[in-house]
């Protein structure tokens, strides 16, 4: 929630400090720990590549020499890396750390509102996962579907007569997201929402 919606910055009115001595994440650990887990994905699937060309009598022997080659750029990459994570605090105290980089925490009543909003928002985001699962294999890939659909661009078209407002949604990057777009926005449909101020049913199509 922090890092793709920061729905904490919407309403953050105030904030106060931290105590020095409190202990957080090393930011400088995080991003090595990003990278190592980058790095691995990158080993994994070259060594899936090369062991298809190992299979394949088809493949030639420079292909085959330049997976092996990249895959052992990969690895002395990802050793490096973890010995940096490896040598560096996971956790610091805040006083270490630049001003830029301390963490506030809201004040009291701001956060519990916050904290509200964030459960919601994160079961509908949920919900929304949960019915492109059914097209996509990663979750990863389904959430970050979500959080491309709630910045895509789209026409709003009103019908006063039938009372219904019709969200019309522009296609996404590629056909497959097409499709797992399509089919949430047609269960969206079917669930019949209405809006919340004009009682409008909604309406959902991908454009």
């Amino acid at each position: 929630m922090m890092e793709h919606y920061d729905i904490d910055g919407l309403v953050e009115y105030g904030a106060e400090s931290l105590p020095g001595t409190l202990l957080t994440i090393n930011p400088t650990w995080r991003e090595l720990d990003k990278q190592v887990k980058k790095a691995h994905q990158a080993e994994r699937k070259l060594q899936a590549e090369l062991t298809r060309h190992t299979l394949m009598d088809s493949v030639d022997i420079q292909k085959k020499a330049e997976s092996v080659e990249a895959l052992q750029t990969v690895q002395i990459e990802l050793a490096r890396l973890r010995a940096e994570r490896r040598d560096m605090p996971r956790k610091v105290t805040l006083d270490s750390l630049p001003e830029e980089l301390r963490v506030t925490q809201l004040l009291p009543l701001n956060k519990m509102l916050t904290d509200v909003v964030k459960m919601i928002a994160y079961r509908a985001e949920t919900a929304l996962v949960a019915i492109l699962r059914r097209h996509l294999k990663k979750e990863d890939e389904a959430r970050a579907l979500v959080r491309e659909l709630f910045v895509s661009s789209g026409d709003i078209e009103p019908d006063d007569a039938a009372q219904t407002l019709t969200i019309k949604i522009h296609r996404m990057a590629n056909p497959a997201h097409d499709k797992a777009i399509a089919s949430l926005l047609e269960e969206l449909t079917r669930l019949a929402f209405c809006h919340p101020e004009s009682g409008a049913r909604m309406i959902y199509k991908l454009v």
